[in-house]
């Protein structure tokens, strides 16, 4: 039959736990002092078949004992003691071992052999129930200990955690599912200026804008059907004088018989971090304006000055080369080759002065200003470079197509320089609410580390140079690349 063998399996199983526990039972030194009482309970329960004194014979008559009732009450005694040293299995065991001892007199030598049976049955059962009861007692005085020390122990792991709690660096509240605050801490009374009376009368949402509290909700909902969430998180929260505070969050759900009962949050006060940030980022802003209003003065003095004057050098000497009939033709061709080094000087100097900054791009746009970077970078490096525009053109503010321009820009200049590529193009993304620029080439590629902050500690100075200007305007830099298999740096912007 299916199953059968599995079923002997367990049997055999069974039979050895209970082998294993009997023979660990017998090894005991109690136990064979119990049956040695037994022994000696036994011997005046047989006085007639053992032939005993006649002073015990009549001692046990003086007392009424003919019945030997007595004795049979003796073996109460040693039951209950094996059941208290050897749990019920040892009870159980040892009562046999009396019921043993008992039934041939109440069968076979009592004068009253059926008020003896039922007596050594009644003595068999009490024996157990009384063993049992004891057992049962004892137990529940060792749960009863083991709660008191559980007790206990929550109650010094609580008042640790509560210390830990109160002198936390750190935040910390408790609010229920509807946002009211439980409890927080003192460092949560210092970030919020409110007293730990106030904010456990308080709703997050009094201290929480309507957007930070929107993301607050979205992250506790995640938390609450288990999903992973990406923290500590920034959030903003409105101190009791009015202030705004900037702080890294970090919940998590207080869980009670399965299920979520509150939440905890840890926040750290990073407002004077943000601030830093933000005047850093001020500043760097500042010097990158600065930074190209100064290419653009030297551009327009160039264009200005330096152009105008190899123009006229230029035409110059070839007034003077096409003018003067008795010049010999060796000084001719002396003039016309200097010439044409100006008017190669004028060029070269006219590229400098648009990657200095393009007129193009103050002019018409952003587009026109990146064709014309593709077709001067297939002309200058040899490198076939295209463009392709995906959804509807259309313009942004001078700073943020300034600093696409830079990053597309320095893009092409690492592919021209590094790469090794034979070919090369931009991808210009419109969105309803951002741009995105692709610069991809089919050249050697290499390994990203994990942090674009890396690159600078690998020499990669210019995909770092990208990211920080990506920052000034709040956009985003990201670099997929792979040996042999080329590279692709994408730039997004909200615009």
């Amino acid at each position: 039959m299916p199953g059968a063998p599995g079923s002997n399996r367990s049997m055999d199983k069974a039979h050895q736990s209970l082998v294993a526990r009997l023979m660990k039972l017998i090894r005991r030194p109690g136990f064979w002092f119990i049956i040695i009482l037994l022994v000696f309970i036994t011997l005046p329960h047989y006085e007639e078949a053992l032939n005993h004194p006649a002073f015990i014979t009549q001692l046990t008559a003086n007392f009424g004992l003919e019945r030997h009732a007595f004795e049979r009450i003796l073996y109460l005694a040693p039951i209950v003691w094996g059941g208290f040293l050897f749990d019920r299995m040892g009870s159980f065991l040892i009562s046999l071992v009396a019921l043993g001892f008992m039934l041939p007199r109440a069968i076979f030598i009592s004068p009253y052999p059926v008020d003896s049976i039922y007596e050594t049955g009644a003595i068999f059962i009490m024996g157990n129930v009384i063993a049992i009861s004891f057992n049962a007692l004892r137990k529940e005085r060792e749960n009863r200990a083991q709660l008191e020390m559980s007790q206990q122990e929550l109650r010094t792991s609580e008042e640790k955690y509560r210390e830990l709690f109160e002198s936390a660096h750190d935040a910390i509240w408790l609010h229920d599912l509807e946002g009211s605050v439980i409890t927080a801490n003192k460092a949560a009374e210092k970030l919020t200026g409110y007293s730990k009376e106030e904010l456990t009368a308080m709703n997050v949402r009094d201290f929480l804008s309507d957007e930070s509290l929107k993301v607050s909700q979205q992250i506790e909902n995640r938390l609450l059907v288990g999903e992973p969430v990406e923290q500590p998180y920034e959030q903003s929260l409105t101190r009791k004088d009015g202030s705004q505070a900037f702080v890294q969050l970090a919940a998590s759900p207080i869980l009670s018989r399965g299920g979520p009962i509150a939440i905890q949050h840890i926040a750290r006060d990073i407002t004077e971090q943000k601030r830093l940030q933000e005047n850093l980022q001020f500043y760097l802003q500042q010097v990158t304006r600065a930074q190209e209003e100064e290419r653009k003065r030297i551009s327009h003095e160039l264009h200005d000055e330096s152009i105008q004057a190899l123009v006229i050098t230029s035409r110059q000497l070839d007034a003077l080369a096409s003018k003067d009939k008795n010049l010999p033709e060796d000084s001719r061709l002396r003039l016309e080759e200097l010439r044409q080094q100006v008017n190669k000087i004028t060029h070269e100097l006219r590229r400098l002065i648009q990657g200095l900054r393009p007129v193009v791009l103050d002019r018409l746009g952003l587009l026109p200003a990146l064709e014309w970077l593709a077709a001067d970078v297939a002309e200058y490096s040899g490198i076939s470079t295209k463009i392709n525009i995906v959804g509807t053109e259309r313009r942004v503010s001078e700073d943020v197509e300034l600093v696409l321009f830079r990053i597309t820009q320095e893009a092409l200049r690492n592919v021209w320089r590094h790469s090794g590529a034979t070919g090369a193009e931009i991808t210009v993304e419109f969105e309803p609410n951002r741009i995105r620029i692709t610069v991809s080439d089919d050249g050697r590629g290499f390994s990203v580390p994990q942090r674009i902050g890396d690159f600078a500690r690998s020499g990669k100075l210019g995909l770092s140079g990208m990211q920080e200007r990506a920052r000034l305007i709040g956009g985003s830099v990201s670099v997929q690349s792979q040996p042999d298999k080329g590279t692709a740096i994408t730039v997004e912007v909200v615009a």
